[in-house]
């Protein structure tokens, strides 16, 4: 009753559900990923009234996978699980979107706010009526946790929680319990949209770094740029774009980089990874005296075993917390701000020719008579493939580093999981990611997985057809985990798997007759018609492709042999 009456003094009353909904939908979420259970059922009910769609995924770690992979085309997903069991299985994901500054908003369904006063002995717990370890578990993988536990806090924590996953680019955790769902909240704190700028830097304190930045960049003779994921992450490739191509200087990326800078500008050079970049990139960033860095992830993966060889006497970092320029530190100036006055005051620069980058030996692989298809070959023929704004999903292993060798058109979006690495991840994000370009009207998204990982995650399949989803399915037929191989066990059994009859599956898992166009491609010459095949490579195919593409067992990007090597022997160190 008291609670009634409390609702009457609320002008617009709406209930907690249907207020987070509709600010998620606010924010650019249109499909929300997840897994029913018994403590999000009512909450669910929500989704459609409030405009959005259900995804519903085969388990809460693909879903969270689905969720990643749609943040990173959308800007922000969110993911709903049932409290403990679905959860737990989530936590995964969550803690990859975490490590690679990805927004997914995780609602967790719980139980009721009087259960978990009285501790009561219920399912999905541990049984010692604790209701916050889970909670506690997730705060160590989230930048908000929000529990909605008292009414009168509930739609300030939602929005602070969405606030914080747009502005610092990683996941928030909110817990919506059974009785909290259909309380009633103030509707009309709706009608005022969420602050999602960034806070300006000092303008004082910016002003004298972007002046210390010209100094330098006047003074040098040979820059260059290197840009990493931090840049898209934290919303700063209009003014990257904007500085490398009003400075013309040569630029590069970084392997979690790749897709952030038009490769398409006469400037562009390749990927950098030290030991993993082709001989002419290496040479060229190596000689420089001076490194333009931005949003730098200095991982092994990510710098080829750390063989980068970048000296701090010779780097500026631009980063989303503040700027480094050499061993000065600058914190709390947002590369944003900085960037964008760079570039509008850059004027002439007094620059020297350095080494080409691309003066590298050309692929002897591409004009080789030899039928198999090997890495060396592929990565670098299906450049030729793709198109403007095509969304890439690369899995960890092969596909991560064969794209390196890939140069792309124009606007194309770069998926990967260089520094989590979880195998199987790229399956399920390839849903997400599917699904939310197609929200865009983006017409390709494609997919390149290894069997091993395929097999971790091949359930989303599924989900891809029954969302009616078209993306074009590049399955590595190899005969198990090549990376693992290369690190340790080159031939022992724990890294086989079981061949599967891949391109049957669409059918087992309900496809409708005719609605997927399914390929076995094992020479070059067959890669060749495929990509020179209208319907399979047309934007406007309405059909999901999938392909089994074989490769030799024991082949491998040149790139990864070298990371391989280089994990080996760390995993080796002793003290």
């Amino acid at each position: 009753m008291a609670q009634d009456l409390r609702s009457q003094d609320i002008k617009n009353p709406i209930d907690v559900a249907e207020y987070l909904f509709k600010r998620l939908k606010q924010v650019g979420v249109e499909s929300i990923h997840g897994v029913p259970g018994d403590y999000n059922l009512v909450a669910l009910d929500y989704i459609p009234k409030t405009g959005l769609k259900w995804v519903g995924n085969c388990n809460e770690l693909n879903a969270g996978y689905a969720a990643d992979g749609y943040a990173r085309v959308k800007g922000i997903a969110a993911l709903v699980t049932t409290f403990g069991v679905g959860e737990l299985s989530a936590v995964n994901a969550i803690a990859g979107a975490y490590s690679e500054y990805v927004p997914v908003v995780h609602i967790v369904g719980y139980p009721s706010t009087l259960s978990q006063r009285d501790g009561a002995l219920l399912h999905h717990t541990l049984g010692n009526g604790d209701f916050t370890v889970f909670s506690r578990m997730s705060k160590e993988i989230s930048c908000a946790v929000s529990m909605l536990n008292n009414v009168h806090e509930t739609a300030m924590l939602i929005d602070n929680a969405i606030r914080e996953c747009i502005l610092k680019s990683r996941p928030v955790y909110i817990s919506l319990p059974t009785d909290m769902v259909q309380k009633k909240v103030d509707g009309d704190r709706l009608n005022t949209p969420l602050d999602l700028e960034y806070p300006p830097n000092e303008q004082e304190r910016e002003d004298y770094v972007v002046d210390v930045v010209l100094k330098y960049l006047h003074a040098a003779k040979n820059p260059v740029v290197l840009v990493d994921a931090c840049a898209i992450r934290h919303r700063a490739l209009k003014e990257t774009h904007d500085f490398v191509k009003k400075s013309g200087l040569p630029t590069f990326v970084a392997p979690m980089g790749k897709g952030a800078v038009d490769e398409t500008l006469p400037n562009f050079g390749g990927v950098y990874a030290g030991d993993g970049s082709n001989k002419g990139v290496r040479e060229r960033v190596e000689s420089s005296d001076l490194v333009l860095s931005i949003g730098a992830i200095k991982s092994d993966f990510n710098t080829a075993g750390f063989t980068i060889r970048q000296s701090q006497l010779n780097t500026i970092d631009f980063h989303s917390y503040g700027v480094k320029v050499r061993y000065s530190e600058y914190p709390g100036i947002r590369m944003n701000g900085v960037l964008a006055k760079v570039t509008q005051k850059l004027g002439q620069l007094n620059i020297e020719e350095g080494p080409d980058p691309n003066n590298d030996i050309p692929n002897e692989e591409l004009k080789s008579s030899e039928p198999t298809i090997t890495h060396a070959w592929f990565w670098p023929r299906l450049g030729q493939f793709l198109q403007k704004s095509d969304v890439i999903i690369t899995e960890t292993g092969t596909s991560n580093f064969g794209i390196w060798e890939t140069r792309f058109p124009a606007d194309v979006n770069a998926i990967s999981q260089v520094l989590w690495g979880s195998i199987g991840y790229a399956t399920g994000s390839c849903q997400g990611a599917a699904l939310a370009a197609r929200e865009k009207g983006i017409k390709r998204t494609i997919l390149f997985t290894g069997d091993g990982s395929f097999q971790l995650t091949a359930q989303e399949v599924s989900t891809m057809i029954r969302n009616k989803l078209n993306p074009i399915i590049f399955v590595i037929c190899n005969h198990g985990y090549t990376i693992e191989r290369l690190i340790h066990g080159w031939e022992d059994t724990y890294n086989d798997v079981q061949e599967w009859k891949y391109k049957d599956l669409p059918a087992v898992f309900g496809a409708p007759k005719d609605s997927v166009l399914t390929y076995r491609v094992e020479t070059k010459q067959q890669v060749e018609e495929l990509f020179n095949n209208e319907e399979f490579n047309s934007g406007e195919t309405q059909k999901m492709r999938f392909v089994e593409l074989v490769m030799p067992w024991d082949d491998a990007p040149a790139a990864l042999k070298g990371v391989a090597d280089a994990a080996a022997k760390k995993n080796a160190q002793v003290e």
